[in-house]
């Protein structure tokens, strides 16, 4: 096997050996008020939302995981096979390798042969140019490309990429590919300097990414001889933390929520801080693991159940009305926010 193509099986394998059915995206740290007096029927809640501009039937997808071998072409095939019974979009891991290698293109076209007319995001880092992001786009005939920023994941990968200089790139894709680009973290957060750049570069959606959920810091350190990276299995901010303070910058873009989603009361706080969709990995691939897509077919409709439910007792109709419900922080996220109303302040480097 190409050792690239090894590459994404062990990140795979290693994902799934650090998952953890508790996470530590900060989530926790918020406490949503009920509404006693809610004068609302369950079948009043209006799910639907927006991905990248597009309208989605419920606020979470299936977010960038895998592709580019054997056995990764088998997991996205029962991993499409779910989106496409559930009616939720799907992204793929990084199409990188399949612009390497022709041989490994069909693990990721089986997703667009599973959901021929749901909807695909396509996957690339944010290194590669507007004539690859366009063969990424054809191989998926995507709807959405996803372009990763994982400079955390590059340092600490033992093959990774040293030179970082990524904003011409992302910049002309932005501005010239004809479907919506959502540029996204990979598990660290993305700063309100960040998003500043972000707004002049012409961005309008963002999947944040928080620390909390899958580590590729962590993944990587497993990969590399002596394990003798450990410095950044804390690094960044959580899932909360990057929500908190992409505030400031709602009527600029549409925000993703990812990182650490574990059930449906994360997903409605991600809604509640901002968020107009939320992305899941991990979780969903150790149900597709451990269940196959029967599994995940279940576990995705008693989200969108519980998502509609809890809903109701916040007496909200639509994802709009969250913006407006009631929530408290617990003293370090409170902390954490209070701290950022300097953050320009102190911070004046371009």
């Amino acid at each position: 096997m190409n050792s690239h193509s090894h590459r994404k099986d062990e990140h795979v394998f290693i994902a799934e050996k650090l998952y953890q059915s508790e996470s530590t995206n900060g989530l926790d740290q918020i406490k949503l008020f009920p509404n006693n007096l809610p004068e609302i029927a369950w079948d009043e809640v209006n799910i639907t939302t927006t991905l990248a501009g597009i309208p989605i039937p419920a606020p979470f997808f299936i977010n960038a995981m895998s592709g580019g071998s054997p056995s990764t072409a088998k997991l996205n095939e029962k991993l499409a096979a779910a989106a496409a019974a559930t009616g939720i979009p799907m992204a793929t891991g990084s199409e990188s390798i399949a612009l390497k290698l022709p041989e490994v293109e069909s693990s990721f076209s089986i997703v667009r042969k599973e959901i021929p007319d749901g909807i695909v995001l396509g996957n690339l880092g944010a290194d590669h140019s507007l004539e690859d992001a366009k063969r990424a786009v054809a191989l998926l005939k995507a709807d959405i490309l996803e372009i990763h920023l994982n400079a955390a994941q590059e340092i600490v990968m033992p093959e990774g990429d040293r030179k970082l200089k990524w904003r011409e790139n992302l910049k002309k894709i932005i501005t010239n590919l004809e479907i919506p680009v959502l540029v996204k973290e990979v598990g660290f957060g993305i700063s309100p300097r960040l998003l500043q750049q972000f707004k002049n570069l012409g961005i309008k959606y963002v999947d944040l990414s928080g620390r909390g959920g899958t580590n590729f810091a962590k993944i990587e350190n497993q990969r590399r001889h002596a394990k003798d990276f450990p410095l950044l299995d804390n690094f960044g901010l959580s899932t909360a933390e990057t929500l908190i303070a992409s505030q400031p910058f709602q009527k600029e873009f549409s925000f993703t929520a990812s990182g650490g989603i574990r059930n449906a009361l994360d997903i409605v706080k991600c809604l509640v801080l901002g968020a107009d969709n939320v992305g899941i990995s991990g979780l969903f691939l150790h149900t597709v693991l451990k269940q196959d897509s029967a599994g995940l077919i279940e576990l995705i409709e008693k989200l969108k159940y519980q998502v509609q439910s809890l809903m109701v007792l916040l007496g909200c109709h639509n994802i709009a009305e969250l913006r407006q419900a009631d929530f408290t922080l617990a003293p370090e996220l409170y902390i954490f926010q209070k701290q950022l109303q300097n953050y320009p302040q102190k911070n004046k480097r371009n």
